[in-house]
């Protein structure tokens, strides 16, 4: 079938046309769509049946960057890449990802379930909703899809084999781009509130960070440590009180581990800074605040504990074979190779989750949870929060030595704004 993009009818069409369906949807039923994509780069409809009880998403990719327009070409593949990576997020952490139900190439799309019982979790928490499973889930999911994709599992073959149908290199180009350079330094899609002219020049202009944000983007481009998601935010992510289920793995590539859980920590944190703004009563503001902080912490903890309880049952990856560690001592030694390695793993979540909250202040796109503060003053409040803890993660990140240090850096900047 000739690539076209569909529309909320001939998606109807489409399906009707396409009998591996018939499992999940009744095609011969009437059915309607609506597209609900909100997001930068596709298409993504909901097809329900009119009898009720079944329903699809459809997600398709456009030729182009849906947030810059058609100026902006883009290659369709990375359809195929976001259906890999779900398939294998499923295979690794069951229920925790969308079922699949269909891939065609042609078309660059995917039909997959449809998670209407849960919300992308951004507006939630702005509204100071609470998601008493979701560090639990979180941190589940890192954890299998980080360790089972690292050369601790796998062998030097597997590993490489895998890496290559994850070779991701335009969709790479973006976040290496947008996240890393663009935002620091003067490039014509760079957007940020007016307020902010003297905080975003004197980053540009800051010799230390520039060398730091240098080194994660390095990091970003050399480390193939795991298979990341590679924009796992909080609008990547869908959740209610019992559920949680990550969506959108269409950047996913073989990266470092703590660019993934970087991104998670540091959208909790941007949320906590809107808060100044969306929940003015101080009380409510620091509860909620407090709840965040501790999802933080939890998420760390829970994965920290998880990851290494996975490599010590599963130690079969040729990077340090079980039997290398066989000698007296050898239990010690490998007690600390893990322990230096989760450390790895922190130093690169504060640098990456810096990076990720500094471009979002001043590059192409920014976050919900602070654009929706509409008065200007006020949300220049949160955004000079985030410049100044996003570029102490960064630069202080090889000091860091436990997940108490980052939230610490949270703590004292917010307590300074607020004398």
């Amino acid at each position: 079938m000739t690539y076209r993009a569909l529309d909320s009818y001939s998606v109807i069409d489409y399906l009707r046309a396409t009998p591996s369906l018939a499992n999940v949807l009744d095609l011969k039923t009437p059915m309607h769509a609506r597209e609900v994509g909100d997001g930068n780069l596709n298409l993504v409809f909901i097809v329900e049946s009119e009898t009720g009880g079944q329903s699809v998403v459809v997600k398709q990719a456009l030729p182009y960057l849906r947030v810059a327009g058609e100026s902006w070409p883009l290659t369709r593949e990375r359809m195929r890449f976001e259906t890999q990576a779900l398939i294998k997020h499923n295979e690794l952490a069951p229920g925790l990802a969308p079922q699949v139900y269909h891939y065609d190439e042609e078309m660059s799309l995917v039909v997959m379930e449809n998670l209407s019982a849960l919300e992308v979790m951004r507006r939630p928490l702005v509204a100071r909703k609470r998601f008493p499973n979701f560090a639990d889930h979180i941190s589940t999911f890192l954890a299998r899809t980080l360790f089972f994709t690292s050369d601790f599992h796998l062998t030097g073959v597997e590993k490489k084999e895998m890496q290559a149908k994850f070779i991701n290199p335009h969709l790479c180009k973006i976040q290496e781009d947008f996240v890393f350079t663009n935002p620091f330094m003067e490039s014509p899609e760079n957007r940020w509130n007016p307020l902010l002219d003297a905080e975003v020049q004197a980053v540009r202009r800051n010799s230390a960070l520039k060398l730091a944000l240098a080194e994660m983007k390095m990091s970003y481009m050399t480390h193939a440590e795991a298979l990341i998601h590679s924009d796992l935010h909080t609008g990547s992510i869908m959740a209610n009180e019992e559920m949680t289920k990550v969506i959108d793995p269409e950047f996913a590539f073989f990266g470092p581990m703590g660019f993934d859980v970087g991104a998670v920590l540091e959208n909790l944190v941007l949320n906590y800074l809107s808060h100044f703004a969306h929940t003015p009563d101080a009380e409510a503001r620091r509860d909620y605040q407090a709840y965040l902080l501790s999802l933080v912490r939890d998420i760390w903890t829970q994965f920290t504990a998880k990851f290494d309880a996975l490599w010590v049952e599963n130690n079969c990856g040729e990077l340090m074979p079980a039997k290398y560690w066989e000698y007296p001592g050898g239990d010690a030694a490998f007690v600390e190779f893990r322990r230096r390695t989760l450390a790895h793993i922190l130093h690169d979540v504060a640098g990456h989750g810096g990076a990720k909250m500094l471009r979002r202040m001043m590059g192409i796109v920014s976050v919900w949870d602070i654009t929706s503060i509409a008065d200007l003053e006020q949300r220049a409040v949160a955004e000079r929060l985030a410049i100044r803890i996003g570029s102490r993660w960064v630069m202080e990140r090889n000091s860091i030595q436990g997940v108490d240090d980052l939230i610490g850096i949270v703590r004292e900047e917010a307590e300074l704004s607020e004398e």
